[in-house]
């Protein structure tokens, strides 16, 4: 009878993965070690603090977008809520918006519907320990665990080039970090100091946010005031296997058209398009995706999600025109 409460015991209590022992983890030490001159000690302290979070393996295994249709998903983030916060966040940060815009291209309303869905405006970064999230997935996670160790050394590499602790900082599930939720091989790509201040702060710094996510954004080949999606119906009897595929537009709309997805506003017979198709509300949807809405996915690959981002956007500039009209005519 004891021995078996104590082993209901011990099942009870958390488990904490000494990482400075696991074999993949020493070679991925002694790999920062020769190839960027990291001190051992350090990796040591960081391994063995570092602890395996199973929650973190539950989280990865049934991600929102593939378990839910897109009238189950629409609602958690085209909300009134995230619509007025979205205009509020704009209010407070117009002038980074402005000057992200003209400097990179990208307009308030995607930069802003990016930070909405993310984090809700900042309010909700995360609150796994990036080190805890990196390794857990670097080292227990075999479906993507060569990308994840890369995020772990990418970690690192940042925690070490802005002299913070690499076990201070906190992020989503999968080690995302900040405002927009980069990932530490994207923040030492494409975060950039935007207000001067010679410090990169996507953390607590609006601005540098702001600029962060438009750089990412021109980056990936957005192009300012272009189109996202065009709507479209479905008339052939014949389902295309090409609906969802996200990829580099490079199938022509006389290829769509053929196939009887049809759009429903005068297009150009040679633009390339991917095919969208979602059950919404009233029944299937469809849409055609461009170039813009493409380098949307490059955030997250999940057509959903960049319906979502694209249409809480549309919300938002509507809500913000409204609130300028109604303060132009109060004055």
């Amino acid at each position: 009878m004891y021995r078996l409460f104590a082993l209901l015991l011990i099942a009870s209590l958390p488990v904490f993965a000494d990482y400075s022992e696991q074999a993949e983890a020493k070679q991925f030490m002694d790999e920062m070690v020769t190839k960027h001159q990291f001190d051992k000690t350090d990796l040591l302290t960081w391994m063995k603090s570092a602890e395996k979070k199973q929650n973190i393996l539950d989280a990865m295994s049934r991600p929102a977008e593939k378990s839910k249709t897109w009238k189950e998903y629409r609602p958690i983030f085209i909300q009134p809520k995230r619509v007025d916060d979205g205009v509020e966040f704009w209010e407070k940060n117009q002038t980074a918006l402005t000057r992200a815009e003209n400097k990179f291209g990208v307009e308030p309303e995607i930069i802003v519907a990016i930070i909405g869905v993310e984090t809700g405006y900042g309010r909700n970064m995360g609150s796994h320990r990036v080190i805890d999230a990196l390794s857990t997935l670097a080292f227990d996670y075999p479906p993507r665990a060569p990308f994840f160790r890369s995020e772990l050394e990418n970690y690192l590499l940042l925690t070490k080039e802005q002299k913070h602790d690499p076990l201070s900082f906190k992020g989503s599930y999968a080690g995302a970090m900040g405002y927009g939720q980069f990932m530490p091989s994207s923040y030492r790509r494409y975060a950039v100091d935007f207000d001067g201040d010679q410090f990169v702060d996507i953390w607590n710094n609006p601005a540098d946010a702001i600029g962060s996510v438009a750089n990412y954004f021109k980056e990936h080949g957005w192009k300012h005031k272009n189109a996202v999606v065009i709507p479209a119906g479905y008339a052939s009897n014949k389902k295309p296997v090409e609906f969802n595929k996200i990829e580099v537009p490079n199938v022509s709309y006389k290829h769509w058209k053929k196939q009887g997805v049809i759009a429903k506003q005068k297009t150009s017979l040679v633009l390339p398009l991917l095919a969208i198709e979602f059950e919404g509300d009233k029944g299937l949807e469809y849409w055609f995706g461009l170039s813009n809405f493409y380098v949307i996915t490059r955030y997250n690959r999940s057509p959903m999600y960049a319906m979502a981002v694209y249409q809480l956007s549309q919300e938002i500039k509507s809500a913000k025109i409204l609130l300028d009209k109604k303060s132009q005519a109060g004055r």
